[in-house]
């Protein structure tokens, strides 16, 4: 079978299997493993941050970081199809009692500074005012678009005019400084707090890290312990992560594969393919998309429909260039 499900399904290399194994461990909420203090130290270093938290998912980074960064009831700024608001079980609301108000970025997910100055609401007597805006880079639910940091400094930029804390979801956040050509600080200096995930494209089989201002980390820490994301000798995970995070460069093999892949698909009957961006493959087929993936993996080949007509193949380490051939002759018979 070929997986094209996520870059989420990735089996850790043997050398992150060894990594676990040998890994230096002591109780993190103790703040006693040294692996785990490697990893934050070393994640801080990459995105240019004063701290770094690891924590096992990037859903509870966004969640810890909105928890942190607001006060019940007011409002999040959020991008209409962003995965903070729409795939993260209403955690906005059940975690930090927020108001979400979307924002339509258009085709690839871009907020404008006018879209932020227009959602913003000052607090007063009667509205609790907005307390935060959340960025998506790279943006799953367009296809895994790159915003350019520029977009990224822009929204941010106008949100901070008002007062408005910024956090970035930044799960593919490496992928959009590799197509971009850019270090992954550059889209991160102009936030307040960044989540990065070690568990998709990089390879690691869990985890991810909140990074920001030291003072913000240090409540975040108090955050994450609350949603149950305190970890005891987590350094048999943070070995891997750390070797996760030297993978950066490695995901333009993705990228070309994906690339490789839409042009193939969208040679067949039946299925119409943008050239993606990054790894993320969206393929809009004139059947629906459930009977169109059933067809699919009965030929060996798994993806996860994304709207009625629309389907997503995510290319990924595990997955090399003569499966990237065989998806495509799979997806023409069942197509």
């Amino acid at each position: 079978m070929i997986d094209l499900r996520s870059d989420t399904v990735t089996r850790p290399s043997e050398t992150m299997r060894e990594a676990a194994r040998d890994a230096a461990v002591g109780d993190d909420v103790y703040r006693e493993d040294p692996t785990v203090t490697e990893l934050q130290e070393r994640v801080a270093e990459v995105l240019g941050t004063e701290a770094a938290l690891f924590v096992p998912s990037g859903t509870m980074g966004n969640q810890v970081a909105v928890r942190t960064h607001t006060d019940r009831g007011q409002e999040v700024l959020c991008e209409r199809e962003s995965h903070v608001y729409k795939w993260e079980l209403g955690g906005l609301v059940q975690h930090a009692g927020l108001q979400p108000r979307t924002i339509d970025g258009g085709e690839r997910g871009v907020v404008t500074p006018e879209q932020v100055h227009e959602g913003h609401v000052e607090a007063d007597g009667h509205r609790p005012g907005t307390g935060l805006l959340t960025l998506e880079n790279t943006h799953n639910s367009k296809g895994g678009t790159a915003i350019v940091p520029e977009a990224i400094a822009a929204a941010a930029e106008a949100a901070h005019d008002r007062g408005v804390p910024v956090h970035l979801d930044g799960a593919r956040l490496f992928n959009a400084a590799v197509t971009r050509g850019v270090p992954a600080a550059e889209f991160v200096a102009p936030v307040d707090s960044v989540m990065c995930c070690l568990s998709k494209g990089l390879g690691a089989p869990v985890g991810s890290v909140l990074a920001g201002p030291a003072t913000f980390v240090e409540d975040a820490r108090r955050v994450r312990k609350l949603l149950g994301g305190g970890m005891r000798q987590a350094g048999m995970i943070a070995g891997p992560g750390l070797e996760a995070i030297e993978n950066r460069d490695r995901l333009a093999e993705d990228h070309r594969r994906a690339e490789r892949l839409a042009a193939g698909l969208d040679r067949i009957d039946g299925l119409s393919v943008d050239s993606p961006e990054t790894n993320i493959v969206l393929v809009g087929t004139d059947r629906s998309a459930e009977p169109f993936l059933d067809a699919c993996e009965r030929e060996g080949v798994q993806g996860v429909p994304f709207d009625d007509h629309v389907v997503r193949f995510c290319t990924h380490w595990d997955i090399d260039d003569a499966d990237i051939d065989r998806a495509i002759e799979a997806v023409e018979r069942a197509a």
